[in-house]
């Protein structure tokens, strides 16, 4: 073939990715992605987001795919690269949000450096993604990547990932990018709508369950429209938030623990409970059990796909297909009931708002987590993102903020990981650079990745980072304090935060009180730039106010 009529495989490779309208590349390139960084230099719309660590280039990849329901785009080089990716693949795989990692390697065809770095790179993300392919020809580069974009995408989204040796980068190819074809989820059973409403309008008191398959803004418009016309009570997962602003009178909290909280009892009065968008990866909102008691119990699956089967997750009937149709044609279908009755999961909400008005109102120095929330809600505009990092604050967030819109509040219940909450918070102020977006984080957390602040002063973004200081492991201590072990080995010294945001450019800032921690959050909110507030936390009272809530909840109803 004359060369004038080929194309370098690394050159087609990018063609492809303008082709799938990605607009950002985050990574850190090596040795053996040159060829690659090389054509992507070229590319007039798709911008390098080079990242400080490959972790936090796979955080915000996954970020941004949660967001715009594109995959994100993230890259490494082989061996120690490819591996930094994987806590992030996981991340994207079990939380539903479509990502697609480019890796790099050796040359397949001849041997350059022996063994040298090479991994088996493919092999070890086969578990945590929906695809992993290697290039061996640069003729398959079309196909290949418009198969890992079609699966990153997919319902349910996750991570797929390429590998791009240099050889093959090198290539030369007769192949051009293959277009996209439109496809139309397929829509649920009549029949499953119609077994679905019988038991429904046969119950009592049912309820509904909102999980992460259900954030996405069509869902969102058709279960608004449900719980309007039945007035079904709701409540939320923690990766659910905001499908439906929270200030609903029939909202019923998050259910961000696994048991013996104010929503649980609701959960336990209900006779008929509809699962929307949930799968076994999320933590559980509630447990079955194969008892008599759990088959008077109906609980309805309404996802995508069907359920997997688990000892504490086996619904008895499915509704299977596109969530937002599912929910309209059984929202056309539905007779609402004379006979149902919400008093009793009414009371338990009201419950907890009136005990965590009482808790929020302590406004204590080191800041109280319940008043932090509330500091941090009253701040927060309507449609701001605040993106929560893992630990016990995550809790007292997903129970305690009211989430008006869908990803406002962006929480990681799936994989947990630590280390995410300030990537995610950068990816989020690229997406919505008009909105206004916050990064809460543990100390801990924090540290994992605050190399990234570098790239945010960098991008010159817009955002506040909250730094929960408690020189701890702080969920970890609690549950172990919980579990009866002696207090050991998760206290450590942190740096001066203020001194450590300035060392990169940023601003920073020490609360000194809770008044001054509300005169600084609204600062930050209202100044251009990169902002980190350090804030010493209060956690000495999680295991009393756990525990004694469900005793004032007895007493109350």
């Amino acid at each position: 073939m004359a060369e004038a009529d080929t194309t370098k495989a690394s050159d087609l490779f990018v063609q492809c990715l303008e082709n799938e309208g990605v607009e950002y590349v985050f990574g850190v390139p090596g040795e053996e992605n040159l060829d690659f960084l090389d054509s992507l230099s070229r590319s007039g719309s798709i911008r390098l987001i080079l990242t400080r660590h490959e972790q936090g280039a796979g955080f915000m990849a996954a970020t941004y795919g949660r967001h715009t329901g594109k995959a994100g785009v993230c890259l490494s080089t082989l061996g120690p690269g490819a591996t930094n990716l994987v806590t992030a693949a996981a991340y994207a795989q079990l939380g539903g949000m479509p990502m697609v990692m480019i890796t790099g390697q050796k040359p397949i065809k001849k041997s350059k450096q022996g063994r040298f770095q090479i991994l088996d790179v493919v092999a070890l993300m086969h578990p945590i993604t929906k695809y992993a392919h290697q290039m061996a020809s640069a003729d398959n580069i079309p196909s290949r990547v418009r198969e890992a974009f079609r699966l990153a995408e997919e319902e349910k989204p996750g991570a797929c990932h390429i590998e791009l040796p240099e050889d093959i980068a090198d290539e030369r190819t007769l192949s051009r990018p293959v277009a996209g074809s439109v496809v139309r989820r397929p829509s649920a059973d009549v029949k499953s709508i119609r077994q679905a409403c019988e038991a429904l309008e046969s119950a009592r008191k049912p309820l509904l369950v909102i999980g992460a398959g259900a954030n996405r803004k069509m869902t969102s418009n058709m279960l608004s429209e449900f719980v309007e016309k039945t007035g079904i009570p709701f409540l939320t997962t923690q990766l659910g938030k905001g499908v439906i602003d929270e200030r609903h009178p029939k909202f019923l909290g998050c259910a961000a623990l696994s048991a013996g909280d104010f929503v649980h009892r609701a959960i336990e009065d209900a006779d008929c409970i509809v699962n929307i968008g949930h799968d076994v990866i999320e933590k559980p909102p509630f447990f079955m059990h194969n008892d008599a008691a759990c088959q008077e119990r109906k609980v309805i699956h309404v996802s995508t796909q069907t359920a997997e089967v688990d000892p504490v997750y086996f619904p008895h009937i499915e509704v299977i297909g596109d969530i937002a149709n599912a929910m309209w044609q059984i929202k056309e279908a539905i007779k609402p009931s004379s006979k149902w009755d919400f008093s009793a999961m009414l009371r338990y909400r009201e419950a907890e708002v009136e005990h965590t008005a009482g808790l929020a109102s302590d406004a204590r120095f080191p800041v109280f987590p319940p008043h932090l929330v509330r500091e941090v809600r009253d701040v927060m505009p309507e449609d701001g993102i605040v993106c929560l990092d893992n630990g016990i604050y995550k809790i007292w967030f997903a129970r305690g903020y009211t989430a008006y819109q869908p990803n406002t509040v962006l929480l990681d219940n799936a994989l947990a990981s630590m280390g995410a909450g300030l990537p995610s918070a950068m990816a989020s102020a690229m997406v919505y650079p008009e909105r206004k977006v916050m990064a809460v984080c543990g100390d801990g957390g924090f540290m994992m990745n605050s190399q990234e602040l570098e790239t945010a002063v960098r991008l010159k973004l817009n955002l506040t980072v909250l730094v929960l200081n408690d020189n701890a492991y702080g969920m970890i201590r609690w549950k172990q304090a919980n579990m009866g072990f002696a207090d050991f080995g998760l206290t450590y010294d942190n740096p001066d935060f203020v001194q450590y945001a300035q060392s990169y450019g940023a601003n920073g800032y020490r609360a000194e009180s809770a008044g001054n921690l509300r005169e600084l959050l609204e600062h930050c909110r209202d100044t251009p730039g990169v902002h980190l507030i350090d804030c010493p936390v209060d956690y000495s009272e999680n295991d009393h106010i756990l525990n004694t809530e469900i005793k004032e909840l007895s007493r109350a109803l």
